[in-house]
Formats: C-alpha cells, structure tokens, sequence
C-alpha cells in the first residue's frame, strides 16, 4: 500500500457531471489499496465570479475578507467531492486549509506555507477513509486568520500535503495529459515529456508554462516529492516532474521545451545618469512597490551627455504601483523620462541538455531571424534562454522555435480536455 496526493483543479470540478468523474477516479485509487488524500480547487471559474461579486459591492481593497471570501469556492468543492466519493461506498471526510493543519504567513492573498500539521489527515487514513482538502489556503497561527495563498495555491497545497505525510507521489490533475514541450494551444503538435527535472520543470513554470507553478515546483524540489502531471479527462500515464537518475542525465534530450508569456510589461527610465548607485537607487525604488522584476537591459552610456537608459519587465498587475514608486524619487534617481509598454510576450527555451551542446543560440536566433521576429531584450541562464518581442508575434516566435529543435510530435495533435490548462 502507498499514499497518494491528488489534486484536482478548477476545470476538473466544474460540474455535477465531473465531480461524479473525479469521484470515481478517487475510489478506483483507494480500491487499488492505496491511501488517497485529495486536494481540490474551486469549480471551474469560482474564484473569478467571487472576485467580480466583490468588486460589484465594494470598489475597495479589504484584503482580510477577501481571503476569508474566496476560500469558499474550495469548501464547495470538497464538501460536495466528499459526498459523491460517500455515495460510492468509500468513507470521505472534506477538510478547510487551517482543518488539514496548513500553517501560512505573510501578506493576504500571497500567504506562503510554513508548517503542516496533518494530524487530522492521517487520523482519517487510520479509519480508511479519503481525506478531501480544500487548496489554495491556510491558518496564519499569530492572527488567527485564514489566508489564501495566491496563483497556484492549490499545487503548492498539494505538494506540501505530500511531503508532510511522505507521499510516494503527488498527482497533479489538469485538463491536458501531462506537460508538453509548448503550449498545445498554440502548437498542436506539441510533445508530451515523458518526464521532466526539477530544475527544468522550475524553469519552465517560471516561464510561463502553465500547468505547474513555479512555487509547486520548488516546495517539491526541495522535500524531493515525485510529481505526476496527468489529466482528469483520460487514464493515460503523464509527466514525471522528479530528480533525473544518473543514466537520464545521461540521455536526457538537449531542449525540454518552450514557454511564453504575455502576462508581463516593460518599463523604460531615460536618462539616467551613468554613475555609480543610480541603477541601486532606481531598483530601491521599485522594490519598495513590491514587484517582482524578470528581465533587466541596460543600454550603452552616451559619452557626450553621460547618461544611459535601463529597460527592466515584471507582471503587468505591478507596472502602476512601480511607476508610481519610480516617479516618486525622480529626483534621488536623476532620470529625465519613464515610458511603459504592456504590449510585450516573452519566449523561452528551456533545457538542462544546453550546458554541454553549443550552437544552441545560435539555432534560437537563426529561428526567429526566419520567422521575421525582432528582439527587445536578451536574458539567459545556464539552460534557458530568454527574448521579449511584440505581443502580436508571440505565437509565432513559439511555434518557430519549436520547430527548429526538432520538438514538434509525428504522433498527432495534443488533446486539450478543458479550456484553462489548470
């Protein structure tokens, strides 16, 4: 007998009709004599309808009842996963967060979890039962409040549940079968991985890849906690998100995959005087708004005038409080113009494989050079690199690299279940 941890996101509870499929799916585990813990997400798109209900009552911020608001979407679902699982003949008990022993700090919205004490979880697999616990959400022990953890809570539950139990694996349900060497939505002939590193998993998340969050990904990296992607839809096997072995570092392919991502902005500050501590200042600044920053370019001094440019990209939700943070101390930094541009994508190649295999570059630009995609800003690491381009010409910078590797599936479209990728 093993433990095993599901989760199960929004698309694949969003009815009657599919929580009755994941319920089924659930028992056929515990059948099999394994121990099932089940974190769930809320159904379909819960959490977006509670986020417009409160902005139609109240145009203001009120960041502890919003948390306590959109934990609800997940009680539904586990209430309602624990009835139909009771109605097939297996006992079920549905936990909240706080419940289940998930203990967070920080800020409401983006709480992070610091503890689990699933001492109720496993009382409930002692008697033989299915324990059903709500993601995305936990108990902060010093306020006393419950907290949400924010985009991809409901993984990051998961893979903690898992590792404060020692699950032998943490299955990740989504509405496609596994993770693929590009977005199937807009490269239909996208690959499957059969399996994937931590490292390059992160990487990819951190991209733009969808189907894991960055944050699921290193809570699982570091407690070595086996992941497997895999769809609620169909009984194929997935993708393994896991430590490679000697003989698959051995093997592994150069290139894992390519991610995008629209979801960023640029901002570029003109004219800033090109002496030490005017970028410390200018980047002072922006973390005192709290935003995140991806990519940083900053381009060659004028001699005459002694003055540079730095362009930097972070997530379009923070480009207003960052501006407004950077205009604040115009005059400690000494810059004479701030422009946005929220009309940016990103694409990236990823894969641990580039740390051995050269001309990998040069094949990525070549690529994109043929595709007619101009290039903005450049960021690289040791198995990934980076391009900002136009928005308009994301897809196609995608599908134009993942041709060029060789990515691209002789075995037919990838299916896409639902509509989300979660």
């Amino acid at each position: 007998m093993s433990l095993v941890v599901q989760k199960y996101g929004g698309s694949s509870v969003a009815d009657a009709d599919a929580i009755k499929r994941v319920a089924r799916r659930i028992v056929d585990t515990r059948m099999q004599g394994h121990d099932v813990v089940v974190t769930v997400s809320a159904m379909g798109d819960t959490t977006d309808e509670l986020i417009d209900l409160s902005n139609a009552v109240s145009g203001k911020e009120h960041p502890r009842e919003m948390d306590i608001l959109l934990t609800a979407g997940e009680r539904i679902s586990m209430s309602l996963l624990a009835m139909a699982v009771r109605d097939l003949g297996v006992g079920a008990q549905s936990f909240t967060g706080p419940q289940a022993g998930v203990i967070t700090s920080g800020a409401y919205g983006r709480a992070r979890i610091i503890d689990v004490e699933p001492g109720r979880l496993r009382q409930t697999l002692a008697g033989g039962e299915v324990a059903i616990v709500a993601g995305f959400q936990g108990l902060n022990q010093e306020t006393q409040d419950i907290q949400t953890l924010g985009r991809g809570g409901s993984d990051t539950t998961a893979v903690a549940l898992a590792a404060a139990l020692n699950a032998d694996v943490c299955e990740i349900y989504t509405d496609v079968d596994g993770v693929f060497s590009a977005d199937p939505r807009i490269v239909p002939s996208a690959r499957k991985l059969n399996s994937i590193t931590y490292e390059e998993m992160l990487d990819m998340a951190a991209s733009g890849a969808k189907v894991l969050m960055p944050r699921c990904v290193e809570y699982a990296r570091r407690f070595n906690v086996p992941i497997h992607v895999r769809s609620s839809f169909s009984g194929l096997e997935g993708t393994w998100v896991k430590d490679a072995t000697e003989g698959e570092v051995m093997e592994e392919p150069i290139i894992a995959g390519v991610a995008h991502d629209r979801s960023e902005a640029k901002i570029t500050v003109i004219g800033i005087p090109d002496v030490p501590g005017s970028a410390a200042r200018l980047f002072e600044a922006v973390a005192s708004s709290g935003a995140n920053i991806d990519m940083i370019v900053q381009n060659v001094s004028a001699t005459r005038t002694g003055v540079t440019d730095i362009s930097f990209t972070l997530p379009v939700a923070a480009v207003p409080e960052a501006s407004a943070a950077i205009e604040a101390d115009q005059e400690l930094i000494g810059y004479t113009d701030l422009v946005t541009d929220d009309t940016i994508g990103k694409v990236s190649l990823i894969g641990a494989g580039m740390r051995s295999s050269s001309g990998v570059s040069a094949k990525f630009f070549a690529a994109l050079r043929d595709a007619g995609i101009n290039i903005e800003m450049i960021s690289t690491s040791d198995i990934r690199i980076s391009v900002v381009t136009r928005a308009e010409k994301l897809d196609d910078a995608v599908r134009a690299v993942h041709t060029a590797f060789g990515l691209d599936s002789s075995q037919g479209e990838a299916v896409v279940y639902g509509g989300s990728g979660r």
